[in-house]
């Protein structure tokens, strides 16, 4: 379920859900720590707040990568 900025709240069934940090995820899409923060902060990559961290789903870091960008120009 998404709440606001593309946040998680938790689902009945998350065992199978396997989560990556924000530097795993970085490493994944080869940028820094700080563009994923931005992607997760503007609900472009949703995540799930544990604490004072973030951890995405890694099947929205698939999606995010295998999902076309708009060509331009």
């Amino acid at each position: 379920m998404r709440t606001n900025k593309g946040l998680y709240r938790m689902a009945p069934d998350l065992s199978e859900v396997r989560f990556l940090t924000v530097a795993e995820v970085a490493e994944m899409m080869r940028v820094s720590n700080m563009t994923v923060y931005r992607l997760v902060h503007s609900g472009e990559l949703p995540a799930v707040r544990f604490g004072r961290s973030f951890r995405i789903p890694e099947s929205a870091v698939a999606t995010a990568i295998t999902t076309p960008i708009a060509d331009v120009g």
